[in-house]
């Protein structure tokens, strides 16, 4: 088996190896990294120390390194995308500029993962392009996010096997394990929604429901993602909803509070971004010392946990037809009624090799939040419309039907002010 890591320059690739190395059922012959020209120092060194792990863990697996998508791509069983195409200024800026209108900065939701979405999008296309030429029964594994939006624009436009992945459910899932002092392995969690929007609907723990427990415990303790400000959601909220909500839907719940929160970090040059630029470029001195032979330990202040369980779960459940139970962006086709057949929902699927099937539930407690549903995904369509026919006045529209600007005069401000930093990514006609 030969697999392909684009975006093999990152400082989360050492993540991937790892779990590689400790899966003993995927037999893994080849692993290419790829990356761009500007990449090549740090896939020098992620190439470097990629093979200072193989070798410890004394597996065959050869490691290759290559700017040429080509060379990578070809006769791949699994293609993983893990690109970030501006790279971190491209985040900041992110972050940064839409604070200039009173509007939050991140970036994977509101004005900065709409234009993430607008960098990556074109790239990802280009990623199928090769696939489908050179590596036709491959599957795309799509960390790049927005995952949810890349993953509906090629299901629409391409004929790419693409499967939209995530680390914030399985991320919630050891966080509930150790809330509740309980086995994840024993832990049975239906989630439910869209990637960065997604809930937990039911919880069950040796068949037993359990979700009034978490409840309890959400009263004192908090489930949280590294790169989000810890606020904790409000009890009430969590009692009126009966859905436990990823913490990426504090943008939206606690919109105003989040705002004066990155206001108060963008003076203090303290936004996720800052920091993030500040990790990455200790761990790439931790990663160039020639003693280092496994994932350090540093790279855990990168976010991203459970990166490498993911991935490589998925690609084993594929190739030894697991048929087990993973989160996973796919088309909806029924399973949330109020949403077209054609829309990439996240949820649990059962993962085989024939393909991912969504698993069909009563999902009657998203009537709660089925307008906030629509409205991101009339969202997310409008973006990917505005990208595949390079339309601006579609992706002005776009900013407005997002809950987190609906605004037209501050959509246009910002669209323009945002665009003339991303001109050298981003084309109109």
């Amino acid at each position: 088996m030969k697999i392909s890591i684009i975006g093999g320059g990152s400082s989360y690739t050492p993540e991937l190896i790892e779990g590689i190395i400790n899966n003993k059922n995927i037999d893994i012959k080849e692993i290419v990294l790829c990356d761009i020209k500007d990449g090549q120092e740090k896939l020098d060194i992620i190439y470097d120390l990629s093979r200072r792990m193989v070798k410890k863990a004394n597996l065959d697996i050869k490691i290759k390194k290559t700017l040429d998508k080509k060379e990578a791509i070809e006769n791949s069983s699994f293609v993983i995308s893990q690109i970030r195409v501006g790279g971190l200024k491209s985040r900041l800026n992110d972050e940064k500029i839409p604070l200039k209108y009173d509007l939050l900065g991140q970036e994977t939701t509101g004005v900065g993962g709409f234009f993430k979405a607008l960098r990556t999008i074109p790239v990802i296309f280009e990623i199928c392009d090769y696939i489908e030429k050179y590596a036709k029964d491959a599957y795309l594994i799509n960390f790049a996010n927005p995952a949810g939006i890349v993953t509906q624009a090629v299901l629409k436009h391409k004929n790419t096997k693409v499967i939209g992945v995530c680390n914030v459910p399985i991320t919630m899932k050891n966080m509930i394990s150790d809330l509740l002092k309980l086995d994840k392995n024993k832990l049975e969690i239906n989630f439910i929604g869209l990637n960065h929007f997604v809930y937990i609907h039911d919880i069950y723990y040796e068949r037993r429901d359990i979700f009034d427990d978490l409840l309890k415990v959400l009263e004192t303790k908090n489930i949280n993602m590294k790169n989000i400000d810890d606020l904790k959601f409000d009890m009430d909220l969590l009692k009126s909803l009966r859905l436990i909500p990823c913490p990426y839907h504090k943008y939206f719940y606690m919109k105003d509070k989040m705002l004066k929160k990155q206001q108060i970090s963008l003076k203090t040059n303290n936004l996720r971004a800052n920091q993030v630029i500040k990790i990455e470029k200790d761990l790439f001195e931790v990663y160039k010392k020639n003693s280092l032979d496994e994932k350090p330990i540093e790279l855990e202040k990168r976010g991203g946990s459970y990166y490498s369980d993911v991935a490589i779960s998925l690609i084993d459940s594929i190739s030894n037809d697991k048929r087990d139970i993973h989160v996973l962006n796919v088309l909806n086709n029924g399973v949330i009624n109020s949403l077209p057949k054609d829309s990439v929902i996240e949820t649990n699927c059962i993962v085989g090799k024939n393909g991912i099937k969504p698993i069909k539930n009563k999902y009657s407690k998203l009537n709660n939040v089925i307008g906030m549903l629509r409205s991101i995904k009339s969202y997310e369509d409008l973006t990917i419309e505005s990208v595949y026919s390079k339309n601006k006045e579609k992706a002005i529209l776009a900013l407005i039907e997002n809950p987190l600007i609906v605004d037209y005069d501050k959509a246009k401000l910002v669209f323009e002010d945002m665009l003339e930093v991303n001109k050298k990514y981003i084309k109109f006609d």
